[in-house]
This record gives C-alpha cells, sequence and structure tokens, in this order.
C-alpha cells in the first residue's frame, strides 16, 4: 500500500476584523425617530440623518448596546426591541464596522434633548428623502418595508459607496 503525496498551495487572505456598533430605529405612529447630525465636533456623520445607536462597549451584547444608547440619547427606555439584521461596512479608510441593526415601538412621542444633534419624528415614507449615506438607503428601504432579517456588505472607498451586497 502507497500512500499517495499531496502539494498544498496555500493562497494569502486577510482576516478582516470589526468594530462592532448598533443602529435602530425608534418607531412610533408610523415615524422613525431621526437624529440629525449637527452638534458633535469633528463627526464624520455631520449633517447627515441617521438611525439612534453607537459602539459596543468590551463586555458588553449588542441587544444591551442598542438600549444603552437609545437611553443615553434620547431618554427613551426600551421595553422592546427587535434585532433586524446585521450590515458589514468595509473601507479603505476607515475602522471596518459590524453593525447589528434594530427596530423598537414606543407608546410615546416623548424624546430628551440629543447632545450629537436634533431628534426628529419622520414619517417612513419621507426617510429616503433625507441627507443619508447612501448606504442606509440599501438597509432601509427593506426595514422600512418590514423585512426581518436584513444581511448586507456595504463597501466603500473613502467615504464613497463603491458595492453593496444583500445575503
Amino acid at each position: 500500500f502507497q500512500v499517495p503525496s499531496f502539494r498544498f498551495q496555500v493562497s494569502s487572505f486577510k482576516i478582516m476584523s470589526f468594530v462592532e456598533t448598533t443602529l435602530g430605529y425608534i418607531e412610533w405612529n408610523d415615524h422613525y425617530l431621526m437624529l440629525f447630525r449637527n452638534k458633535k465636533e469633528n463627526d464624520p456623520n455631520e449633517g447627515k440623518w441617521i438611525g439612534i445607536g453607537g459602539h459596543v462597549e468590551t463586555g458588553e451584547n449588542p441587544d444591551d448596546c442598542f438600549v444603552r444608547e437609545v437611553r443615553e440619547e434620547t431618554g427613551i427606555i426600551l421595553n422592546n426591541l427587535i434585532r433586524r439584521g446585521m450590515i458589514d461596512f468595509i473601507s479603505d479608510s476607515a475602522e471596518n464596522e459590524r453593525m447589528h441593526l434594530y427596530t423598537a415601538t414606543v407608546d410615546s412621542p416623548d424624546f430628551s434633548e440629543c447632545n450629537e444633534g436634533t431628534l426628529k419624528w419622520i414619517p417612513k415614507e419621507e426617510i429616503l428623502n433625507l441627507n443619508l449615506w447612501e448606504g442606509d438607503k440599501y438597509f432601509l428601504t427593506p426595514l422600512i418595508n418590514g423585512k426581518t432579517d436584513i444581511r448586507m456588505r456595504l463597501t466603500y472607498e473613502g467615504w464613497n459607496l463603491i458595492k453593496a451586497e444583500s445575503f
């Protein structure tokens, strides 16, 4: 019995690392609570409308992060949240980001002032007309339409979206 010999060629590949974040859209009366970023210095989101969220802290899971960020940025205490997906942002000029996407509903339109920007209830049908990041439109469209398992990879060169992939 003779053991066959094999030659292996190892191709190079890059292991990607991601910073973990959360982003969510709080719903009341067919509106989303949106944050217009206009108060923070050196803010890459300045002039953009975004949802509520932030960086997952060490020892924190994404669900707890989203609840904490909503409380810190809006004063709202969430009793419910729905995980709606995960978006990977790949960039040649910033850290890669794995964003956990959420929605939550509230019974009252009340919120606190935010030190990062201006909060405003926006009708869902008007969201895509706001000054958003180009890539946000790719996940907001299925989110607004009720999709519950959104998986995407958005690739940027600088601040320009060059590729959007759904899985």
